[in-house]
Formats: structure tokens, C-alpha cells, sequence
């Protein structure tokens, strides 16, 4: 029986539409000569990326995105490692409850989350820093890290592991030289999806960070400067290239995981 498709492809143009007409709009007035963010355009300039090459402040902001990303996506990855193959490869009382908690971030508020942990600051005593900052982007982005490494030594081809210990290789060396080669995409794909969550996050940045601000806090600061809104877009619009590639990098090593953990990765998958 045959049904009428318009009515679902007007919905999914109108979606997507509402869902990237933000994107269409960054480059146009990136790009626009007027520090007045409205229609019709009055001219085509560059003038705000010199700006932003020529703002110190900005570099500051970066250096400490970059550094916290890099650390976050690192320790994460680790977390999701050890979880990930313990959560393949053994049984224990209260697995799937414990598997529940450390997915909670995904669920909960990032605005609660930033709360709690500042909180918990506050009661030790512990200064605001780029550490705390860390912390917090850890504990957000360890269940993404735990879901891309699960899947990846879920497809893991066990037999490989057991042809490894027969031929006399104790269990810690076949897990370095056996079995982590084989999830590397898995890992790849870890630190890349880390590193773009800690890069873009916002709300727990703003309430964890001290005297060196983020790249996102370092915007927000920005906004509240009309003239400046022309360099936002400019910077948001090379924010948007620097995560489109990440997260595309991100995908092809996902897939890559999945098909060399399955043993199809001739398939074309």
C-alpha cells in the first residue's frame, strides 16, 4: 500500500531548515563588512579574522581550551578503557547499576552537574583552576568514551585473545599487543569525541574556571559588547569548521573500529 511521502518531506525540510539555518547565518555575517548583524549585507571583509589574529586575550583562551581538551579526552579515554573492557569481558554483582551511574552525566543538567561540582569545591577548599575545569569536562565526557570503547570490544573477535594466551603470552601483554591495536579506531574515536565535547562545553567551564577563562567563557565575554558580535560569528565560524572536521574524523574511525573489531573491515562498511 502505497502512502503519501509529502507531508514527511515537508516536515523534514522544514527540520532542517530550523536545525542549520544558525550555520547558513555564521559565514554571511563572518563575512559581512557592517558591525550591525542584520539584512541585507553591506559588503564582503575579512577585517574580523585580522582582529581576532591581533587579540592576545584570545590566544590565552585557546591555549587553555586546547590544554584542558587535550587532558580531558586523554584521562577520559583511560576511564573508558577500563570500564569498557571490564564491562565486555566480566561479570560482577550490581554491573549494570554501576554502568548506570557512570552514564548519569548524559542524563543529568550540565547546569546541575556545574553546580554540584563547584559546590564540592567550595566545601574542600580547593581553589578554582584549569584543573577543576578538567575535572569537570572528565567526568562529562567519560560515558562517550565509555559507549564508543564498549561497542569496540564488544565486536572484538575473542578468539585472537585466547590464540594469544595459548601461544604462552600472559594476559597484560596481549592486552598491549593484541588487543589494543585492535580497538585503536575505538580509541582514536574516543580522544577525538573527548576533545571536541571538552572544546565547545560551556556551562561547566563557566562556573569551574579561575582567572584563565576558556574559549567558550572567553565569547560569552564578548556578547555583552554589541560591536564585537561580528567577531563572534567570525570566531564561531571557525569553531564550526574546527568541530566538522573533528567529529568527521571521529566517524570514519568509528566506523573503522567497527569493522576491524568484527573482522569486516574489507566489506566496505
Amino acid at each position: 500500500m502505497k502512502t503519501n511521502s509529502r507531508p514527511l518531506l515537508f516536515f523534514l525540510i522544514i527540520y532542517l531548515g530550523f536545525l542549520y539555518a544558525p550555520v547558513v547565518l555564521l559565514p554571511l555575517f563572518a563575512f559581512n563588512d557592517s558591525a550591525i548583524i542584520a539584512f541585507p549585507l553591506s559588503g564582503f571583509t575579512t577585517d574580523w579574522f585580522s582582529w581576532l589574529m591581533e587579540d592576545e586575550s584570545l590566544f590565552g583562551a585557546l591555549k587553555n581550551s586546547v590544554l584542558i581538551a587535550v587532558t580531558a579526552s586523554f584521562i577520559s579515554t583511560i576511564f573508558g578503557v577500563l570500564t569498557a573492557r571490564a564491562m565486555a569481558r566480566h561479570r560482577f554483582m550490581g554491573k549494570q547499576s554501576m554502568f548506570g551511574l557512570i552514564m548519569a552525566p548524559l542524563f543529568l543538567p550540565e547546569i546541575i552537574v556545574g553546580v554540584s561540582i563547584l559546590i564540592v569545591l567550595m566545601q574542600l577548599g580547593l581553589a578554582l583552576s584549569l584543573w577543576t575545569v578538567i575535572a569537570g569536562h572528565v567526568l562529562l565526557a567519560t560515558p562517550f568514551s565509555v559507549s564508543i570503547l564498549t561497542t569496540a570490544f564488544n565486536n572484538l573477535d575473542r578468539s585472537l585473545e585466547e590464540a594469544s594466551l595459548d601461544l604462552g603470552e600472559n594476559r597484560i601483554g596481549t592486552f598491549f599487543r593484541v588487543i589494543l591495536p585492535l580497538v585503536t579506531p575505538g580509541l582514536i574515536s574516543s580522544l577525538l569525541i573527548g576533545f571536541t565535547i571538552s572544546l565547545d562545553e560551556f556551562v561547566i567551564a563557566f562556573f569551574l574556571t579561575g582567572t584563565d577563562p576558556t574559549l567558550p567563557v572567553y565569547i560569552w565575554s564578548l556578547l555583552r559588547f554589541p560591536s564585537k558580535l561580528p567577531v563572534v560569528m567570525a570566531l564561531g565560524f571557525i569553531l564550526l569548521v574546527v568541530s566538522l572536521v573533528l567529529l568527521g574524523i571521529f566517524e570514519f574511525y568509528r566506523r573503522r573500529s567497527e569493522a576491524l573489531t568484527s573482522g569486516k573491515e574489507n566489506s566496505g562498511i
